[in-house]
């Protein structure tokens, strides 16, 4: 029986926030796995399309990896500092960066339909 799209986006969701580093697609789906062995890929990558168009996941680009939103975004910009030792993702607002970010591309007719800030580094607990 398939599940409805709500019910897969909390699945999804629960074993994002249950991990505190960054998972892949894969990662993700091993892990629902254990408990719908007959769960496939695409519904993994469909209901993760959809967690990000919402706001509620976050796909770090750099990592093809992804988080749980654990901010609220509402007409705002993400800012997902990653400390490049330990994995750990803290998020930010970046609201303040938005006029900035939209003065940028101004000249250029760019159209974006996404915000997402990633920052690399040390975490307060690697750097000491």
């Amino acid at each position: 029986m398939r599940k409805r799209a709500k019910t897969r986006q909390d699945d999804i969701l629960n074993v994002l926030s249950a991990c505190d580093r960054p998972m892949t697609a894969y990662q993700i789906l091993e892990e629902l796995q254990l408990r719908e062995p007959d769960i496939a890929p695409p519904t993994v990558y469909r209901t993760l399309s959809a967690l990000t168009d919402q706001g509620r996941a976050h796909r770090l680009e750099s990592m093809k990896a992804f988080v749980p939103c654990r901010c609220h975004h509402v007409d705002s910009v993400p800012v997902l500092a990653i400390c490049e030792d330990c994995g750990t993702v803290e998020e930010h607002d970046g609201g303040a960066l938005l006029p900035e970010l939209a003065r940028v591309v101004a000249d250029s007719a760019f159209r974006v339909h996404r915000h997402i800030v990633e920052l690399r580094g040390q975490c307060g607990s690697c750097a000491a």
